[in-house]
């Protein structure tokens, strides 16, 4: 592969050569009942065995070939220099919504405190519990600090950080810095601007498709990319159709090679958050679909011409239409839990509908979705099946846990 980028990803069933993930950290531990929906948790992962399953995707990846980098590590070795340490620290804090003015002084010092950078990031993903502060003087106290609330966190966690498909994603050569959803992720992109800012392999070498700043939402479950010439975006929960239509603007101005994009729109709820949740290429010519989505779906081609985009809606059927941009004769759409309703509600529910693949052919998906598993071994797929039971809780799978870097050219 003659690639000299540091991104390079013109698909999604390439040979994966390079890919980012988080273990799950001590965020984790920071999640309780009261204060779930906040942010974004139906359960509490146990997280020792979290760890010992994300330990072993990683190890399932890298037994395949795949160089594994890690989001904190990233992060961490961004930060050069002490004026850059502080700076991030600073935009750390600005971005937390911290209300006293001596709370967010105690809160600054902790932190510039921690001389090692990766024990930094880790702190500042886990959240701070306003226990760990020393109490502050009564004369410091503003009005914000005296009036103070029974919420334990002076900063919030970030336990969906495991999920690293979501703050960024890439495309081609670039990066889509994404506006989050919810003001509990949208800190989490904070740590993708400092490794395509300042990291010494990654910072100022990727262009940006869409910046964080942007005041509509995407997400990165939301982006696939499905050739060299065919980009497919969701319109979701996550994702506003106006986002859209400035990631594909940057996208075509920037010159990565796509043709056309096709934008689904399908149900707003929970359950199917994003695209990846309900639709997955896992080879050449085969997907993985959730059924429950193929009769409201709509989708859309989008392509640019003398400096506009030009949308039109497709009206045909979906494996046909899937077939003919990618130029194969047919398309199958493999069902998540096959013909059967109640099936396939539980093992989209469990993300048998979010697979990785890290090769045509070659997937990896949580080894609880059985029904699918076997419908996918019998489309001739190898499976590699990792456990799942403590991840899950957080209602994501092995796409969703994962940002390829690099992948093989098809």
């Amino acid at each position: 592969m003659s690639n000299t980028k540091p991104i390079h990803v013109f698909s999604e069933i390439g040979k994966l050569k390079k890919v980012m993930l988080h273990r799950p950290g001590k965020e984790i531990e920071n999640l309780m009942p009261d204060y779930l929906e906040r942010l974004l948790f139906d359960d509490i992962p146990f997280l020792e065995d979290a760890q010992k399953e994300h330990d072993a995707f990683a190890q399932a990846l890298r037994d395949e070939g795949v160089e594994v980098l890690y989001l904190e590590d990233l992060a961490a070795e961004s930060l050069t220099s002490p004026e850059l340490k502080e700076q991030f620290v600073d935009e750390y804090l600005e971005e937390a919504n911290i209300r006293g003015r001596a709370t967010k002084k105690a809160i600054r010092q902790l932190l510039l405190s921690i001389d090692d950078n990766r024990e930094l990031i880790d702190k500042t993903m886990a959240g701070i519990q306003k226990s760990e502060l020393p109490e502050v003087p009564a004369d410091e106290k503003g009005l914000t600090d005296l009036v103070e609330s029974n919420y334990p966190f002076a900063i919030d966690p970030m336990p969906n950080l495991y999920f690293t498909r979501d703050p960024f994603a890439t495309i081609g050569n670039g990066v889509s810095l994404n506006h989050m959803y919810a003001d509990t992720r949208n800190r989490e992109t904070l740590y993708g601007k400092y490794i395509f800012t300042y990291h010494p392999e990654y910072g100022g070498k990727v262009p940006l498709v869409y910046d964080r700043d942007e005041t509509t939402r995407i997400e990165g479950g939301d982006e696939l990319v499905l050739s060299k010439d065919v980009l497919a975006v969701g319109i979701s929960q996550r994702t506003d159709a106006a986002s859209i239509e400035k990631l594909l603007v940057n996208i075509f101005k920037e010159n990565l090679g796509f043709k056309k994009v096709l934008a689904f729109e399908f149900a707003n709820n929970r359950k199917f958050m994003h695209l990846d949740t309900v639709f997955t290429m896992v080879d050449y010519d085969k997907f993985t679909i959730h059924p429950e989505i193929e009769g409201d779906l709509r989708v859309y081609s989008v392509t640019y011409e003398n400096e506009a985009l030009h949308i039109v809606e497709e009206k045909g059927d979906l494996a046909e239409l899937l077939a003919a941009n990618l130029g194969v004769e047919k398309v199958d759409l493999i069902r998540c839990g096959g013909d059967n309703t109640v099936a396939a509600g539980r093992e989209q529910w469990n993300d048998g509908s979010n697979t990785l693949t890290i090769a045509p052919g070659v997937v990896v998906v949580y080894k609880r979705n059985t029904i699918t598993n076997a419908i996918l071994e019998s489309k001739g797929l190898r499976l590699i099946k990792i456990g799942g039971s403590e991840l899950v809780r957080g209602r994501g799978g092995p796409r969703c846990m994962s940002m390829p870097f690099v992948r093989e050219d098809l």
